[in-house]
């Protein structure tokens, strides 16, 4: 058991989800700290999606050392140069989805902090949460 847990620890996808979604609390609660209301990263709801990413990836790597998944035939190579990851079982696939979104998560709460974003970024941040989100109100947009 210790081995596994050792294993689990040392898994740099698992490490990089639990970051963003850290740091995309962190932003979410100064983001509902400026905005005197709770939002997307920070309340029930995001508790619950963040809880359920952690499961999730939890439930994946115990699934990958159960069965030893690999997708790593199936990744172009430009892909995996990025990445650089030697195996790439079910827990790296949906972590770094995971990290995408929560990236993207992470970009909104700095543009609706106010702080620095690229402004090509920003602008088609803005425009989707103006077209499918209720977080950014019209008379806001800069």
């Amino acid at each position: 058991m210790n081995e596994f847990l050792i294993e689990m620890g040392q898994n740099p996808v698992l490490k990089l989800v639990c970051l963003f979604i850290v740091l995309d609390t962190v932003f979410g609660v100064l983001r509902a700290i400026k905005q005197t209301t709770f939002n997307s990263s920070f309340g029930i709801d995001g508790a619950i999606r963040k809880t359920a990413m952690i499961a999730s990836v939890l439930a994946m790597f115990i699934t990958d050392s159960i069965i030893g998944f690999n997708l790593l035939p199936f990744i172009p190579s430009d892909a995996l140069k990025v990445v650089n990851l030697e195996d790439i079982g079910l827990t790296e696939f949906f972590g770094l989805l995971f990290v995408i979104y929560e990236s993207l998560s992470i970009l909104k709460n700095m543009a609706l902090l106010g702080l620095p974003v690229p402004k090509f970024i920003k602008n088609k941040l803005e425009n989707w949460l103006l077209k499918f989100t209720n977080e950014i109100k019209e008379e806001s947009k800069n």
